[in-house]
C-alpha cells in the first residue's frame, strides 16, 4: 500500500510533525462527503478575489481558502526522492500523460512546479526545437534541476526561478503549461493563474494534473486532491476554460484549459 500513497513533507514544522500516511489517506466516507459538500459549494458565489482566511479544517493545509478549498502546505525539497521514485511510471501511467500532451517539435512548454524535473526531462526530447522552462520556488529544487540539464546536455531546458505568485514566464509565448499535482500547493491561486494565462500563447494551453477527488478509491489526502468541478470554477476566474480532459489515467485527471 505504502508505495500508492503520496508522502508530503510541508515545509512548516507542525506539517513536519504531522507527516506521514495517515495524513495522506481518507476514509471512503471522506470521499462522499466530498462529492456532497462540492455540489452545495458550486450554488454558492465567490467573493470578488475568492480567498478567505480561517482555521485549517486540515493541518496538512495552510489556514488560507480559495473559493472554498484550504490549500495545502508546498512539499518541501527534502521530498525530492518521492519525485524520482522507481515505480511512478507504473503508478501515475506518465507515458500515457505525456503521449495525451501532444507536443511540437517546436512547442515552448512551462513545467511549473517542476522538482527534480521528472517531467522536464521527458518533455525536453519532445521538443527539440522548441524549450522547456523548468519553474520552482525553491533554491535546491533548482539546483537539481541545472546539474541534470548538464549532466544530460538538455541545452533546450531553462531552469527558472518563480515567486509564489508569478512564474516569471514570457508574456504570450508558452504554448503548454504543464502543472503536475502542484496548483493545488498554490500559496497565490489567483495570482499565478492570471499570469500564467498571461504567458500562454493565443492558442496556448494549460495542462493541470490533479488527483481525483471524486474518486474514494484514490489513497491521497482530501487537501491534496482537486475535483474538475472545483478546477473549472478556479479556473473560470482567470479567463480560462475546459476545451479537453482525459480521465484514463490511474488516479489523476488531465484537465486542459485555453483562453
Amino acid at each position: 500500500m505504502v508505495n500508492q500513497i503520496r508522502l508530503f513533507l510541508p515545509i512548516s514544522a507542525l506539517g513536519v510533525l504531522l507527516l506521514g500516511i495517515g495524513a495522506c489517506t481518507q476514509s471512503l466516507s471522506e470521499g462522499t462527503a466530498v462529492q456532497l459538500t462540492e455540489q452545495r459549494r458550486a450554488n454558492i458565489a465567490p467573493d470578488t478575489s475568492g480567498y478567505e482566511r480561517r482555521a485549517p479544517q486540515d493541518m496538512n493545509g495552510i489556514g488560507k481558502y480559495y473559493m472554498g478549498r484550504q490549500i495545502a502546505h508546498v512539499m518541501g525539497h527534502e521530498g525530492a526522492s518521492w519525485l524520482d521514485r522507481s515505480d511512478r511510471a507504473r503508478e501515475e501511467d506518465t507515458d500515457q500523460l505525456l503521449r495525451a500532451l501532444k507536443l511540437k517539435p517546436s512547442d515552448v512548454v512551462a513545467d511549473i512546479g517542476a522538482g527534480t524535473g521528472y517531467f522536464t526531462f521527458k518533455m525536453s526530447p519532445l521538443v527539440p526545437q522548441g524549450k522547456v522552462l523548468a519553474v520552482d520556488i525553491q533554491p535546491e529544487m533548482l539546483a537539481s534541476l541545472r546539474a541534470t540539464t548538464a549532466k544530460l546536455g538538455a541545452n533546450n531546458v531553462i531552469p527558472v526561478r518563480g515567486t509564489t505568485q508569478n512564474p516569471n514566464l514570457p508574456a504570450g509565448q508558452v504554448d503548454l503549461v504543464l502543472l503536475v499535482d502542484a496548483y493545488h500547493e498554490f500559496d497565490y491561486p489567483r495570482e499565478m493563474g492570471r499570469a500564467i494565462r498571461q504567458a500562454l500563447s493565443p492558442d496556448g494551453r494549460l495542462a493541470l494534473v490533479e488527483y481525483r477527488a471524486e474518486d474514494p478509491n484514490v489513497p491521497i489526502k482530501r487537501i491534496h486532491k482537486m475535483s474538475v468541478a472545483q478546477a473549472r470554477r478556479e479556473m473560470a476566474a482567470i479567463g480560462l476554460r475546459l476545451t479537453d480532459s482525459v480521465e484514463t489515467l490511474p488516479q489523476q485527471h488531465l484537465l486542459f484549459f485555453q483562453k
